[in-house]
């Protein structure tokens, strides 16, 4: 009791995406607010060689500034919120076997753990920290106890590209912001085949990720699933703003052309 009562004053921690880039933009960001406040301050002018690095420092700071901001916002409130309404997206009965590839700290593992009644949900990463602060199989199972799913929750360490799973062994699939980071394209093919392949008949997928998702649903339906890209008017404007660098979107499917996804 004294333990349970310890994971109700705690919340999880589902880390910080690409902390990595983040870190790199605040450092821009920094130099940026230097550049600015020293013009203020008159140690430089329009005139000076410096402005030729520090004038674009400004506005590279600025841009780079807004943008960590919205990536440790999003982060650590914004994907939490959003959590659900993908979920949602899928029709549950609570039965379901559950896969989550490329877990990490169960994010989309836990949502949907909560959502199961005698199923189960199964989560694997490679636990690369580069693409998520904090990332390790320890840490998604605390999340899972202060969420109280821990006993419908499992994690395995493997990787997309292989999955260790027979084929047809899940009710659904899913993957949230992890397929981007596998770089090589055909590496990418073959992991969302993976995904199709360890997805049984009848049984549902949801892949939500920054880039590439208009692939995935090509790729799943070359693979014979039913399955479609939905990018909304706020992923183009957000695409316009990073110069390309997000083309954010969800693929949502099902296989054997069964009813089941939004």
């Amino acid at each position: 009791h004294e333990r349970q009562r310890m994971n109700e004053n705690r919340t999880p921690n589902y880390g910080v995406d690409a902390p990595v880039a983040v870190r790199n933009m605040l450092i821009v960001a920094a130099l940026g607010i230097i550049s600015l406040i020293t013009r203020l301050l008159g140690v430089w002018s329009r005139q000076d060689v410096i402005a030729v690095i520090a004038r674009p420092l400004i506005m590279a700071g600025l841009s780079c500034g807004a943008m960590a901001l919205w990536m440790i916002y999003d982060s650590k409130i914004g994907k939490v919120r959003e959590r659900d309404i993908y979920l949602n997206k899928i029709n549950w009965n609570g039965h379901e076997r559950v896969l989550d590839v490329g877990c990490g700290l169960g994010l989309f593992l836990i949502g949907a753990a909560k959502r199961l009644s005698t199923g189960r949900a199964v989560g694997i990463d490679k636990w690369q920290q580069e693409d998520l602060s904090g990332n390790n199989a320890a840490g998604t199972l605390d999340n899972a106890r202060i969420e109280g799913v821990a006993d419908k929750v499992e994690v395995h360490t493997g990787d997309a590209r292989k999955l260790p799973f027979d084929d047809a062994s899940f009710d659904v699939v899913l993957s949230s912001m992890a397929l981007h980071n596998i770089y090589n394209a055909g590496e990418r093919h073959t992991a969302v085949r993976e995904i199709a392949r360890v997805l049984k008949s009848g049984g549902r997928l949801l892949i939500v990720d920054i880039r590439h998702t208009r692939q995935y649903a090509a790729t799943l339906r070359d693979a014979g699933l039913d399955a479609r890209c939905v990018q909304g008017i706020g992923s183009y404007l957000l695409t316009v703003i990073t110069f390309g660098s997000i083309q954010f979107g969800y693929v949502i499917g099902s296989k054997a052309g069964l009813d089941g996804a939004d």
